[in-house]
């Protein structure tokens, strides 16, 4: 049974995006959270989940379609920003336990629309950038995007690349290649926002 203080939650958005600038009046919104829950105690994944947002300041390009896979229609259906959010925080926990990206674009788009929009930041301090926690573990002298850490740790690309549930799962193995190599931090590395 896993304990609070052995829990992560890694997190990855995808964002509605163009091939260039946005189109006037159209900002970057998240439109995808994926989420998964790491047990670093038992060295285990222990759940993938997926939480669709619906954008209202932008819409998805064919471009974004191509990247992730994700539709106008499909994203539509999600839920409000706000409440993404608030279930975050609910049935994840996600401001007591301590997080993870790839990076540190998840964590300033969630600052970024939480503030854009007034809604209430929903994770903790504890936040560790897992590309610079990768870079060190493996002694790399460049930071390499996630798909090519996969490859450096000899690790499968599981899914899609560039679908929020697939690449917090892929990232989460990341994790606990470093976790089981004792190179994964403590104490949280980057920087805590909010």
């Amino acid at each position: 049974m896993e304990t609070d203080d052995a829990l992560l939650n890694v997190i990855d958005v995808e964002s509605t995006c163009w091939e260039g600038q946005p189109p006037p009046g159209q900002v970057s919104e998240i439109i995808e959270i994926g989420l998964t829950v790491v047990d670093l105690r038992a060295g285990e994944r222990l759940a993938k989940h997926r939480l669709l947002v619906r954008p209202v300041r932008s819409e998805v390009s064919a471009f974004c379609t191509g990247l992730t896979g994700l539709t106008q229609a499909e994203v539509d259906a999600g839920t409000g920003f706000a409440e993404a959010c608030r279930v975050l925080a609910a049935e994840h926990r996600s401001g007591s336990l301590p997080w993870a990206g790839w990076g540190d674009y998840d964590r300033n788009m969630f600052t970024r629309q939480c503030r854009a929009t007034g809604t209430a930041y929903p994770f903790g301090r504890r936040h560790t950038n897992a590309k610079v926690a990768f870079t060190a573990a493996y002694g790399l002298r460049k930071r390499p995007g996630m798909a090519q850490a996969l490859e450096v740790a000899g690790l499968p690309l599981e899914g899609r690349h560039h679908r929020g549930d697939d690449d917090a799962w892929n990232i989460a193995a990341l994790v606990l290649d470093m976790a089981g190599k004792g190179g994964w931090p403590a104490h949280p590395v980057g920087q805590a926002n909010m």
